[in-house]
């Protein structure tokens, strides 16, 4: 399987509603911190837009930078992970 089909076939197992679960989950965390996104970007070293974009769906993070985003909202990566799995558990696929 060449890496387009491993992508698609990755893209298959993940519905809209997830993703949007979890770019929800993202901005409630900075809601939560009492951060704008212009404060959290400064703290990410990165532009505005950065935030709005993966806040919205148009940019995607890795697992890399959503460490990065936790430490800078003050919550650790475990919690992230099991706030998101909470939010998950009523889908079918993950």
């Amino acid at each position: 399987m060449n890496a387009a089909q491993m992508q698609a076939a990755d893209n298959s197992t993940i519905s809209p509603n997830q993703r949007e679960k979890l770019y929800r989950l993202l901005k409630n965390l900075r809601v939560e911190a009492r951060l704008n996104q212009d404060e959290l970007a400064h703290r990410l070293n990165k532009p505005q837009s950065f935030v709005s974009k993966y806040e919205s769906g148009e940019r995607r993070l890795d697992i890399l930078e959503i460490t990065c985003v936790c430490a800078a909202v003050g919550v650790s990566l475990s919690e992230f992970a099991e706030r998101l799995e909470r939010q998950l558990r009523g889908s079918n696929t993950l």
